[in-house]
């Protein structure tokens, strides 16, 4: 989202210049006024750039107590700070979709930032998660967290299989998804999901809302071992240049963190 925002993508959506990038922040509390949070504290929290205006890349961030949770006790702060928007994003989506345990849920994009931890929340529902991933090289990843069926091309997906799919890259995978289903995009920039009403399925594009409860649920999955975080790289302030360069570059392994 921030490299979307920095090239001027997000067109009319993006708030108006002079902006501060960053929706994912870990820190530690200043001053938590009434809210209960106390100085000191080590928290996460998700900021909705884009609508608050209200970006992460700062020495210091103002936010509302009800988009903070305490920060995981079993990673560090770059690891906790790539938690936030993608696994809010995960979370919710799931959450939409509402796949159960036993259900077969299809994740299109299983092995990027979002696609890898809505797998592994999913297999800690006890949900059956088939992958779809972008390259054969990131199949190993996608078994490695649980999927049972992962392949690299589309056309080898099961017709009509699944209760859910997950499509967090825009691949409209719809004939995969079973009649009577449920299809979720966060691919807000490939447009609306076609309409799959005739076969009964509902189907949606979820945005992102900030929710520190969230957080914490979230939180509880990491420190409980069934949520690990990836980072790829860290990159101090004055490298924020370099960092969107190797952004560009793709072939990631995880999440960049800004060290401030």
């Amino acid at each position: 989202m921030d490299d979307k925002t920095r090239e001027g993508a997000i067109g009319e959506g993006a708030p108006p210049l002079p902006m501060t990038l960053g929706w994912d922040l870990a820190g530690v509390v200043v001053d938590g006024g009434g809210s209960g949070l106390r100085a000191g504290e080590r928290v996460i929290a998700m900021s909705h750039q884009l609508s608050s205006g209200r970006g992460t890349w700062a020495d210091l961030v103002a936010l509302p107590a009800r988009a903070v949770a305490a920060a995981p006790r079993s990673v560090s702060m770059a690891e906790a700070a790539t938690l936030p928007l993608a696994g809010l994003t995960a979370v919710q989506t799931l959450n939409w979709l509402a796949v159960e345990a036993g259900e077969r849920l299809l994740i299109a994009g299983a092995a990027g930032a979002v696609g890898g931890l809505a797998l592994q929340i999913a297999r800690a529902r006890g949900v059956k998660v088939d992958a779809l991933v972008s390259r054969d090289a990131q199949a190993a990843f996608a078994r490695e967290h649980g999927a049972e069926v992962v392949t690299a091309d589309r056309d080898a997906l099961q017709r009509h299989a699944y209760d859910a799919v997950f499509d967090t890259f825009g691949a409209f995978v719809t004939e995969a998804v079973a009649d009577g289903g449920r299809y979720a995009s966060i691919a807000t920039q490939a447009g609306p999901v076609p309409d799959l009403s005739s076969r009964g399925v509902r189907s949606t594009v979820h945005q992102v809302r900030e929710d520190g409860a969230g957080l914490g649920e979230l939180v509880k999955l990491v420190d409980g071992g069934a949520l690990r975080l990836r980072v790829h790289a860290s990159f101090g302030l004055h490298e924020i240049r370099d960092a969107h360069v190797r952004l560009r570059e793709g072939k990631l392994a995880g999440k960049i963190a800004f060290l401030f």
